[in-house]
Formats: structure tokens, sequence, C-alpha cells
């Protein structure tokens, strides 16, 4: 894939279905769904956003609705992952266009709704927009290297860990050290294939 014209950007169809979620744009009435899981200090003990409350969550909603398309190197794609069954936002799915045909991929869940597989199939899905649909040539994740549970599910998704940064990043007061894992689209395809 080429890259695209100055201002032109990285086409992105919304939303995108799985078996059981919803990846979609965020909208204004997901405030209470965001409100419980962003406001939970399990959950956000290795995310770099604080606890937020309602008002906090509101405003961090209000960026989110714009984070929708992918115009420039630098921007996040963020988008609400729903549960089919119920309508629940239960959690968040990022992917950065990082750089030429270069991108990161995120993700943040609810504690009710982990050990289910939800974040598995959102990041696939992210993982798909990527390398299939918007023709990256590498996707890298990062993680506190003590957050055990994103880390095997990155390796579980077929991300290598390339690098163990220690003490790499000032994380919610203290020195933390950052696992990086990354993909490359023949490897992509390779899993695809197999």
């Amino acid at each position: 894939m080429d890259a695209p014209e100055p201002g032109v950007g990285l086409a992105v169809r919304l939303p995108i279905e799985t078996e059981r979620l919803v990846l979609r744009a965020h909208r204004m009435d997901d405030l209470d769904d965001l409100t419980a899981f962003h406001g939970d200090p399990e959950v956000v003990r290795y995310v770099p956003w604080p606890v937020r409350d309602r008002a906090a969550t509101a405003e961090t909603l209000q960026v989110k609705l714009t984070q929708t398309e992918l115009v420039a190197h630098g921007q996040w794609l963020v988008l609400a992952v729903e549960l089919r069954s119920t309508g629940t936002v239960i959690g968040e799915v990022l992917l950065k266009w990082a750089s030429d045909r270069q991108g990161e991929v995120g993700f943040a869940f609810g504690r009710d709704h982990r050990g289910q597989g939800y974040a598995a199939e959102a990041a696939t899905a992210m993982l798909r927009l990527g390398f299939d649909d918007l023709g990256f040539h590498r996707i890298t994740a990062v993680c506190i290297e003590e957050n055990a549970a994103s880390a095997r599910l990155l390796a579980r998704l077929g991300m290598r860990q390339e690098a163990r940064l220690v003490d790499n990043v000032f994380f919610k007061g203290a020195w933390a050290t950052q696992l990086v894992f990354a993909m490359l689209e023949g490897e992509w395809r390779s899993r695809a294939d197999g």
C-alpha cells in the first residue's frame, strides 16, 4: 500500500462487527458504561489515565467522540467495544497510525468482562483492520511489565515480545518497565492462513 496523499488519511469503515462485539465510534450515551470502568482502580491500574469520576469521564468522552478517523501520523482511533447481546459498552480498543505503514494497538476492558475472550476478539479485529484494511506493515503494543494478563494476551494474539525497557517510563508516580510486542504483516498473513 502506498502512503496516502497529505491530508487524505486512512479510510476506516465503522462499525466493525465480530461474533460477539461491535467496535464503533463512541456516543454520548456511553457515559454510564464508561464511568463504570474508567472509575475502577483495578481497571486503570496499568493504563495511562487516572481513576476518573463521572465528570472527568464525560470530559474525556468529548475527546473520544472526535477520535473516529486516521488522517495524520500520531492519531489514535479510539472505539467503544459494545457487547452485541446487551448493547453495553464493556471496553475500548485503540489503533494508532504511528508512521508510514506502522501502527500501535491498545485496549482496556471492564473488570466484569475479563477472562471471557472479549479483549482477544476486539484486539484481533483491530489487527485485521490495521493489516488487511489499512495496509500496515508492522503493529506494536506496549504494556507495563506487571500487567501479566495483557502480556499473555499479546503473546496469544501472535505478537512477539521484542523488548523489555527497564525503568523506561515514569508511570503513576514510579519508574516502570515496559514490554514491547510487535507483529509484521507477513506474520499476520501466516497466522490467518494457518
